[in-house]
């Protein structure tokens, strides 16, 4: 099957070839070429940048179900990738709509050139409600998104690779992803009208060490905001060399492909971590393979969860936030062994988004409490794995809210 879309007469220059051989035509955007990803959508009405370069979506192609992308054009400081000279992010991307012309005090280049700056393949002009709910009844598919000017494709060959590509399950993307040395970040979170402003390591009270699976830059700032110095270290950082570094408390982050993958070097290293005792906290990718490193089992999703409109209830206060979350694996709460409780839990379908280790200062969540983008629901969780290592120094508890 071949879908045009049909309010527009020109000449199709980029297309989506999925592994069923499904063949959607569009416009191209962005950086030419072609990519094989798995494709998702994500409900977001704005925060694109932040989107697209957030390393989870590494080995994706986000479709925007928002259809006007753009308005506010991009900047230096929307970026969430550690290191955006190596281009960690989304792989593709899908509007349904042009380009919308940037109309922001902050915009400092137009989204379709810095697509091109990132190398990030593009295809607009499409119904992304029909591509949307194809993946839910469908599940998130495997295809190539290609970008030629001049409209020549060889639609055979691009299905074979998409049927060829083995998909994201069994892929450890988190080795991409992270960073290659240990580096300190003092970068705090933004205020209106002032920017991001600086915090010193020398000065802070608690020592935070950070495992860079695909870690985003807002988790980073919020712990800087709590007092916090801040070390990033390799994903492949072996436990001895974490705790030689007498931390007060080791965050595990996000990241990219299938924990079970990454899990392979990092659970080995997180059990030890956790013999240690040490207030631990994970998010996304983090959250996963705690899970496993506790004796839990994951699983792919049909269609994962990729969105800031997500409601999650936290069985410890009783309270529903919506959050932010983009993930394409969950934990199996099924599977969580004895003294292992389940947290948060996804009102949309039921799947785990929360755990913690009774009676230890250990606990993770699956989605994102950094936002950026959206709501800032979930914020207090940073305050909360502070106040496991302030409890650990004797001192009183902040307001988690």
């Amino acid at each position: 099957m071949t879908a045009t879309a049909p309010w527009t007469s020109k000449k199709p220059t980029a297309v989506l070839v999925l592994a069923d051989g499904t063949v959607i035509e569009g416009i191209g955007i962005g950086a030419t070429g072609k990519v094989t990803a798995e494709v998702c959508f994500n409900t977001s009405l704005t925060g694109y940048q932040e989107i697209l370069t957030d390393p989870s979506y590494l080995g994706q192609i986000v479709t925007f179900t928002f259809p006007h992308i753009g308005n506010i054009g991009t900047n230096e400081d929307d970026i969430e990738d550690l290191t955006p000279a190596a281009r960690h992010g989304a792989v593709g991307v899908i509007f349904k709509a042009d380009i919308t012309e940037p109309s922001n005090y902050r915009a400092a280049k137009h989204l379709d050139e810095w697509l091109k700056s990132r190398g990030i393949i593009g295809l607009s002009g499409i119904d992304t409600r029909a591509l949307t709910a194809w993946i839910r009844e469908n599940g998130a598919p495997n295809a190539v998104i290609a970008h030629d000017p001049n409209g020549v494709f060889d639609i055979e060959a691009l299905k074979a690779e998409a049927r060829a590509w083995s998909g994201i399950e069994g892929l450890d993307l988190a080795k991409e992803a992270t960073s290659g040395q240990s580096s300190q970040w003092t970068q705090t979170p933004w205020v209106w009208n002032e920017g991001y402003g600086e915090s010193n390591p020398d000065e802070a009270k608690y020592h935070i060490v950070c495992v860079d699976y695909g870690v985003k830059r807002n988790i980073l700032r919020l712990f800087a905001g709590l007092d916090c110095k801040v070390t990033i270290v390799p994903a492949q950082t072996s436990a001895e060399d974490i705790m030689a570094l007498n931390p007060d408390g080791v965050f595990l982050s996000n990241g990219p492909g299938d924990p079970a993958a990454t899990g392979d070097y990092a659970v080995p290293m997180i059990q030890q971590v956790l013999d240690e005792d040490i207030p631990t906290f994970g998010i996304c990718l983090g959250h996963q393979m705690l899970g496993l490193a506790l004796g839990a089992t994951t699983v792919k999703m049909h269609q994962g969860h990729h969105g800031g409109n997500h409601p999650v209830k936290d069985h410890t206060t009783g309270k529903v936030e919506i959050v932010s979350m983009n993930h394409g694996f969950a934990v199996d709460a099924n599977t969580l062994p004895e003294g292992v409780e389940e947290t948060h839990v996804s009102l949309f379908d039921g799947s785990n988004c929360g755990l913690r280790v009774s009676g230890k200062p250990i606990f993770s969540v699956q989605h994102h409490p950094e936002a950026s983008p959206g709501p800032q629901d979930s914020h207090y969780l940073f305050r909360r794995f502070i106040n496991m290592v302030r409890e650990r120094k004797g001192e009183p508890a902040l307001a988690e809210r």
